[in-house]
C-alpha cells in the first residue's frame, strides 16, 4: 500500500494535461470508486499513451520518457532494475543507413527457491508504437498522434501491476522473474533479439515467457495463444478448474506478431496474452477512452495465476515429443482408459479418496499457516496391479511446504483395488488436485479447508 501511495504522489507531479484524460462520457468523479487496481491501470495508462509522449516511436524522446517511466514504478514496486534507469540501449541499423537508438527496461525479481532461483521466467510487454505523422485536413497538414493506449500501453501497465502482485507475494514465488518492457519491438522486435542475444547472458536459463501485448479491450474476448505448445496449454487446461473471474480461450492462430516470436526462435516456450484484433488498431483513435479498465483487472487475476504457476511448476518443454515426462513406470494405463477403475474403499470416484483419506489425514505446514500460504498442489501417482500407490510426485505445485505435505499423505495410502484393462490388473496412472486453503471457524481459529487443524 506504501509503495502504491508513493507511486501515486509522485504521479501528481505529472502535466496535468496526461491527467485530464477520462473515457468518454466520463469525470473525474467516476475515478472515486476505482479499486486501487484499477487506478494505477488508469494512471499507467493515462501517462504512456498521452499526448506529451507523441506515440513512443521507437528511437524517440517519448520512447525514452516511457521507459524512464516503467523503470521508476518498478522500482517503486520493489523490483530490482539490472539495466539503467534510461533503459539498456542498443541500435537499429535503418534502410537509410542510419542508425536508430532504442531501449530496453529490465527488473528482476528473485526467487525464494535456491533449487530454482538460478532459472527465469520473462514477463515482456512492447514499449514503442507508432509515434506521429501528419495528413491532410482542407489541405492544411496536421499533426496526428498514434497514441497506442491498447497498443501498448495496457500490455505495460499489465506488466507494472503484475510486477507490483509478484513483488507483495514474492514468498510464493519459486523462480527468478524478468520483467522486461522491449524498445523497437515495431522494427522487427529489435529489443527483444538484443535481449536474448546480446544482452542477457543467461539466456539459455529462461525457463518460459509470458508476452503482455494489447489486453485492453476485454470485451472483446481474452485470449491465449502458445504456438501450440501441449505444457503451456496445459496450465491454461488446469486453470480452468480454478475459480478465476475470467478465463483464457486458447487460440490456434497467431493474432499479433508480438515479442514472443524471439524468444519462440530461441526455443523457449511462450505464451502470448492478448484481447485480440480491434478497430482502432494503427489508428491515431487507440486512446485512453476505448480502454476498459475493469476487464483488465479480471485479467490480472488470470495471468498472475498462470505466471505463478510457471513460477512453481515443472520447466515446460519446447519440443512436443520431449514435452511429455515419461510415465513413472512403464506401461501404465491412464485412469480414463481404464474398463474397471482402481476403487478405494468402495468407490471408484477420486474425490471419495480425497474426502475419506486425504482432507481427513491432510496437515497444514505450520509454516504455510504463519505465513498465509495457500494453493492447490497437483500430484501424479501410479496404482500397482496389486493396489499399491507408487511413485507420487508433484506435476504442478503451489509451495514446497504444501508439495511435500501433499506428497506425504497420497504416498501413505492404504492399498486400493487394481484397475483393469482388457480383463487384465494393470498399473493405473492417477492425477488429483489437492487443495489448501485457511478458513476461519466460529472461534476465530485457523483451519484447513473448513477441518480442523491437527
Amino acid at each position: 500500500m506504501i509503495k502504491r501511495l508513493l507511486l501515486a504522489t509522485a504521479l501528481l507531479t505529472l502535466p496535468i494535461a496526461m491527467q485530464a484524460q477520462f473515457r468518454n462520457g466520463t469525470s473525474a468523479f467516476d475515478d472515486l470508486y476505482d479499486s486501487e487496481t484499477v487506478h494505477a491501470f488508469k494512471e499507467h495508462v493515462s501517462y504512456l499513451s498521452s499526448a506529451e509522449l507523441e506515440g513512443r516511436k521507437a528511437g524517440s524522446e517519448g520512447e525514452r520518457l516511457a521507459a524512464d517511466y516503467v523503470a521508476k514504478v518498478l522500482e517503486g514496486y520493489g523490483i530490482d532494475l539490472i539495466s539503467p534507469v534510461t533503459g539498456q540501449e542498443f541500435g537499429v541499423a535503418l534502410e537509410s543507413g542510419d542508425t536508430l537508438i532504442s531501449r530496453n527496461v529490465v527488473g528482476f525479481l528473485q526467487g525464494w527457491d535456491k533449487s530454482l532461483n538460478g532459472k527465469y521466467i520473462v514477463v515482456g510487454a512492447r514499449l514503442d508504437n507508432l509515434g506521429m505523422d501528419t495528413y491532410l485536413v482542407d489541405g492544411v497538414e496536421t499533426p496526428r498522434i498514434y497514441y497506442g493506449a491498447n497498443g501498448n500501453a495496457s500490455g505495460l501497465a499489465m506488466m507494472l501491476e503484475l510486477a507490483s502482485r509478484l513483488s507483495t507475494n514474492r514468498i510464493l514465488v519459486r523462480r527468478s522473474v524478468l520483467f522486461v518492457a522491449f524498445g523497437a519491438s515495431q522494427e522487427t522486435l529489435a529489443g527483444s533479439w538484443y535481449f536474448l542475444n546480446r544482452a542477457f547472458s543467461d539466456a539459455d536459463r529462461i525457463d518460459a515467457m509470458v508476452n503482455l501485448d494489447m489486453l485492453g479491450t476485454a470485451e472483446r474476448g481474452f485470449y491465449a495463444y502458445t504456438s501450440a505448445n501441449e505444457d503451456m496449454d496445459r496450465v491454461v487446461r488446469a486453470l480452468q478448474g480454478e475459480l478465476l473471474p475470467v478465463q483464457a480461450q486458447l487460440i490456434a492462430d497467431e493474432p499479433y506478431s508480438s515479442d514472443h516470436r524471439a524468444f519462440y526462435s530461441k526455443e523457449i516456450p511462450s505464451i502470448l496474452f492478448t484481447t485480440g484484433r480491434y478497430p482502432e488498431h494503427g489508428t491515431g483513435r487507440d486512446s485512453y477512452g476505448i480502454i476498459d479498465f475493469d476487464g483488465m483487472e479480471k485479467e490480472l487475476e488470470y495471468i498472475y495465476t498462470y505466471t505463478l504457476a510457471l513460477c512453481n511448476g515443472q520447466k515446460p518443454m519446447f519440443r512436443q515429443d520431449s514435452s511429455k515426462a515419461p510415465a513413472p513406470e512403464s506401461g501404465a494405463v491412464s485412469w480414463n482408459d481404464c474398463d474397471v477403475k482402481p476403487m478405494f474403499l468402495t468407490s471408484s470416484d477420486p474425490n471419495f479418496f480425497m474426502e475419506k483419506w486425504v482432507y481427513q489425514y491432510l496437515k497444514y505446514p505450520k509454516y504455510a499457516v504463519e505465513n498465509g500460504i495457500q494453493g492447490r498442489v497437483y500430484v501424479d501417482f501410479i496404482i500397482d496391479e496389486s493396489g499399491n500407490v507408487k511413485d507420487v510426485r508433484v506435476s504442478r505445485g503451489a509451495h514446497t511446504a504444501l508439495d511435500e505435505e501433499a506428497v506425504r499423505v497420497i504416498s501413505a495410502s492404504p492399498k486400493w483395488r487394481p484397475g483393469r484393462h482388457r480383463g487384465k490388473k494393470v498399473k493405473v496412472a492417477m492425477t488429483v488436485p489437492v487443495d489448501f486453503r485457511l478458513e476461519k471457524n466460529s472461534k476465530g481459529s485457523v483451519g484447513l479447508n473448513g477441518v480442523k487443524l491437527k
